[in-house]
């Protein structure tokens, strides 16, 4: 049956009077309905008509698609479901299935319905907030619990159940306050602050603010790397080039009222304190070592930034919560100088490990590289010094010659990618002439990716390191090394990500526009092995295993919410240079003999196992003293995994996976009976 667009209108203002003035209390929050701008409509139909005629995917706007974007706008709006009513969801329901008509006919008005009486059901909230805050104290004695995780869980059927999941929920982050050492008058102050500032935030959502939203949850039903961007948001991102990241090196993104780490910059001052990791959550920022420390948990994220960034050589002050910290953990204060990242901080770093492998000492080179760079302007303007991954690693191997190595270890972890050409090249350095990569479009058309230069630069023993940070341009070429059988790849299973994003100002479409208008991030290609399996989802599985923090945690593509599937094409002729069947099962073996009886080995595959016996866990006490037990006893337990980029002179040392790295990297020489 065709759907009609023109009656949602009247039912739908009736309903948000009906639900808005029957029985709510009163509120001082102060907003004003929010309605679509003059451009949304044509933007509107332009995103449609992009995704769907350019996006990997290719799916058409239909009912499915409707619903999912319309699923998706809820969840943006109230992911924890502390907001809306079931009534209210109930009475959603006849939009279900015209999301993708309002969208493609750029009539948008629905989604603003919705989002007005999510902005009057805060409100509603919010007086709730500030009457338990100028209530009595809570008592901590009662055996009680909370739910933290209420994604699943079913829309509360009255205002009064509302009302107590909001009990417990301010109750929870003021025992977090109190086990942090305030007092009431403080825990009091600084919770009226933070909701305060959701006060000023919800009267100062705008039309865009709406509309982004929306957007979003459209574009991410096609996959999750695909986005649209403000007009606003799109000038933060190229102020923010232009500026080479001055700043901390980190990207950020919110969920559930909490700034979230979603990636550390190669280089950047972040990386560089080895203090911060992703999924760590931002609590607090201070200014100076001394500085006050601004509560920003509820803040948005452009105020967050703002506190965050700063002039060169001064210092920020982090209160974080650890991505793997239980919930009531004690914060962590971290301080970073702030400091423009250039390319000379990404770039690759040689150096030597000498280790006694069966009683015969060994050297090898180790080459840490942080991401796959490349100095574009400076090969423009006809720099022979000019900088990039393949140039600086081929001079740091030509250099090991007179280092009489007897292998090299590659180290990719953390290493999140970058230019694709120099995943292609790097890899040239290490073979003759062939295929590297496939990259296949939305119509299906493949193009092959290949090194042309038959020079080998180094042709000895190779392991590579990698880890579940390891991504993209880094997986292309830890795969192509696998796929050839060149070297040994070693660590954990990485990201995942194995497509292609192209970004599509939008003002391109829409000439006639005179205002600005946003950009279109949106997925157009998809990378396979030259043995025909993608990237894509699964990653790289190393040849050897060694066990991470990073693999237990939300990281990687698997985790990520409607990631385009694992698939696989027609593989390319090519040429395995060695025979592993043979040695990588003795290899393995020797492997998992020798960390046996390795204390450090054991001690972090006990913290592991106590960081899964609780990552799902979502029911915590609301008693003082069971808290603070659970505090202690993880404070008593806390994970120390050893981190590869420590700045230690001995990091080699200490960073147990390196060190075993070399000893795999000996085994394999010994028993490839390689001199």
């Amino acid at each position: 049956m065709k759907k009609t667009l023109f009656l949602r209108f009247i039912p739908f203002w009736i309903l948000i009077n009906a639900l808005v003035f029957a029985g709510s209390e009163p509120t001082t929050v102060n907003f004003q309905p929010l309605s679509p701008e003059p451009q949304h409509r044509q933007v509107s139909q332009v995103v449609a008509h992009l995704l769907r005629e350019t996006h990997y995917q290719r799916k058409a706007l239909d009912d499915a698609l409707g619903a999912e974007t319309f699923d998706r706008y809820l969840e943006k709006l109230d992911y924890q479901r502390l907001y809306f009513l079931e009534s209210d969801i109930q009475s959603f329901e006849q939009y279900r299935y015209m999301f993708d008509d309002y969208i493609g006919s750029g009539q948008v008005q629905t989604a603003y319905d919705i989002f007005n009486l999510y902005e009057k059901r805060m409100a509603e909230r919010l007086v709730h907030v500030f009457a338990l805050l100028e209530g009595e104290p809570f008592d901590f004695t009662i055996d009680e619990t909370i739910d933290i995780d209420r994604e699943n869980d079913p829309w509360a059927k009255t205002p009064a159940e509302l009302n107590e999941l909001w009990r417990k929920r301010i109750k929870n982050e003021a025992l977090n306050l109190k086990l942090a050492g305030k007092d009431w008058a403080g825990i009091r102050e600084t919770l009226t602050k933070r909701y305060e500032r959701t006060k000023r935030n919800v009267e100062q959502f705008q039309s865009e603010d709406v509309f982004q939203i929306l957007m979003n949850a459209f574009a991410e039903s096609y996959d999750p790397h695909t986005s649209y961007f403000s007009p606003k948001d799109f000038d933060d991102f190229r102020i923010q080039m232009s500026q080479s990241l001055e700043g901390i090196g980190a990207r950020l993104t919110t969920e559930n009222d909490y700034t979230i780490i979603s990636e550390i910059v190669p280089g950047g001052p972040a990386d560089k304190s080895k203090q911060l990791h992703p999924n760590d959550k931002i609590i607090g920022v201070g200014q100076g070592l001394d500085g006050e420390i601004v509560d920003v948990v509820g803040w948005r994220i452009d105020d967050v930034v703002q506190l965050i960034r700063g002039k060169k050589g001064t210092v920020v002050n982090l209160q974080i919560i650890e991505a793997e910290a239980l919930a009531g953990a004690k914060p962590k204060m971290i301080a970073i100088v702030r400091d423009k990242i250039e390319l000379e901080d990404r770039a690759a770093k040689g150096d030597t490990l000498e280790i006694h492998h069966e009683g015969k000492p060994m050297r090898f080179g180790v080459i840490e590289i942080p991401s796959f760079y490349s100095d574009f302007d400076g090969r423009r303007r006809g720099n022979n010094d000019y900088k990039s991954t393949t140039r600086d690693v081929r001079k740091l191997l030509e250099g090991f010659k007179s280092e009489h190595i007897d292998g090299v270890i590659i180290d990719l972890r953390r290493n999140g990618g970058g230019y694709l050409n120099e995943a292609v090249d790097l890899t040239g350095l290490f073979i003759k002439e062939g295929p590297v990569v496939q990259v296949r479009n939305s119509l299906g058309n493949i193009d092959v990716e290949e090194d042309n230069d038959p020079a080998v630069i180094y042709d000895g023993p190779i392991v590579v390191l990698v880890d579940r940070l390891s991504a993209s341009a880094s997986e292309i070429f830890a795969a192509a090394i696998q796929d050839y059988h060149r070297g040994i790849i070693v660590g954990s299973q990485t990201y995942g990500k194995g497509t292609v994003q192209n970004a599509l100002p939008l003002q391109r479409y829409i000439p006639s526009y005179p205002d600005k208008l946003g950009q279109l991030k949106l997925t157009i290609a998809k990378f396979y092995r030259i043995d025909g399996r993608s990237t894509q989802h699964v990653g790289v599985i190393p040849d050897v295993d060694f066990p991470s923090r990073y693999t237990l945690m939300e990281i990687g593509e698997s985790s990520r919410e409607n990631a385009l599937l694992w698939d696989q094409i027609r593989p390319v002729p090519y040429r395995e240079l060695q025979d592993f069947t043979g040695i990588l099962p003795l290899i393995r073996q020797r492997h998992e003999n020798r960390l046996a009886g390795n204390a450090e080995y054991a001690k972090l595959l006990h913290n592991l196992d106590e960081f899964k016996k609780n990552r799902n866990r979502e029911i915590y006490s609301l008693k003082e003293a069971e808290r603070q037990k659970e505090r202690e006893a993880a404070e008593a337990d806390d994970p120390d995994e050893e981190n590869p980029h420590d700045t230690d002179p001995d990091k080699k040392k200490k960073d147990l996976l390196l060190t075993e790295s070399a000893h795999i990297l000996g085994d394999y020489i010994l028993l490839s009976k390689i001199d």
